[in-house]
C-alpha cells in the first residue's frame, strides 16, 4: 500500500507545518506561493478531508481501503470496528472503493484524508505492484518493475476507453489490486 503510505506523509507534512501547509515563494523561501500565479505546482487534492472520533483505534497513524461492499482492508492490527468512524466521515462526501490515511490529531480525534481508487482482480498474478502505460495503442507493462508481454484483461479493459494512460496498481489481499489511473 505504498500509495497509502503516500497520503500519510503528505497529510504529516501538512500538520507538522511541512510543504503542504505552507508552499515556497518564487525564491524557494516560505512567501506567497500562489498555485498558477507564483509558479509554485498546485497540491495534491483530495477525494475527502474529514476528521473523526475514533477511540479504539490504535497507534498514530493508520492506512486503508474500503471496498464496494464496504469491506475494509488495513496492513496493520487494529481493533474490529475501530475504523468504522473515520469510514463514516470519509463515506459523508465519497463511495466505495476508496483509499484513505489518518493520523491521530488529539486524544481519539483522527485527521484523515482520502481518495477514490479501483479495484480489480487479477486472478493469479505473482508479485505485489502493476505498472501499465498506454501511449497511441502501444502496451507496455510490468509487473513488479519487470517488464512483460503477459495480457491482464481485467486491467486491460479498466483502461482501454480511456487514451493515453498511465496505471499503478498495489496487491491489497489475495487478488484484489487497488489501481490508480492517470491520464497522459
Amino acid at each position: 500500500m505504498s500509495r497509502g503510505r503516500e497520503l500519510l506523509s503528505a497529510l504529516m507534512g501538512a500538520q507538522a507545518g511541512g510543504f503542504l501547509a505552507q508552499p515556497p515563494g518564487l525564491d524557494g523561501e516560505p512567501g506567497l506561493g500562489i498555485p498558477g500565479i507564483s509558479g509554485v505546482p498546485r497540491g495534491r487534492t483530495w477525494d475527502v478531508v474529514a476528521s473523526g472520533h475514533a477511540p479504539d483505534l490504535v497507534g498514530e497513524t493508520v492506512v486503508f481501503v474500503v471496498l464496494l461492499d464496504g469491506t475494509v482492508v488495513v496492513e496493520d492490527d487494529q481493533p474490529d470496528g475501530a475504523l468504522i468512524p473515520l469510514a463514516d466521515a470519509v463515506e459523508q462526501a465519497l463511495r466505495p472503493p476508496y483509499r484513505a490515511a489518518a493520523i491521530r490529531h488529539e486524544g481519539d480525534v483522527w485527521a484523515v484524508v482520502a481518495e477514490r481508487v479501483e479495484i480489480v482482480e487479477l486472478a493469479g498474478l505473482e508479485g505485489d505492484a502493476i505498472d501499465l502505460t498506454v501511449v497511441d495503442g502501444e502496451r507496455t507493462l510490468a509487473i513488479d518493475d519487470e517488464r512483460t508481454i503477459r495480457p491482464l484483461p481485467a486491467l486491460d479493459a479498466l483502461v482501454e476507453r480511456r487514451g493515453d494512460v498511465s496505471a499503478h496498481g498495489e496487491r491489497l489481499d489475495g487478488d484484489l489490486f487497488a489501481v490508480d489511473v492517470f491520464s497522459l
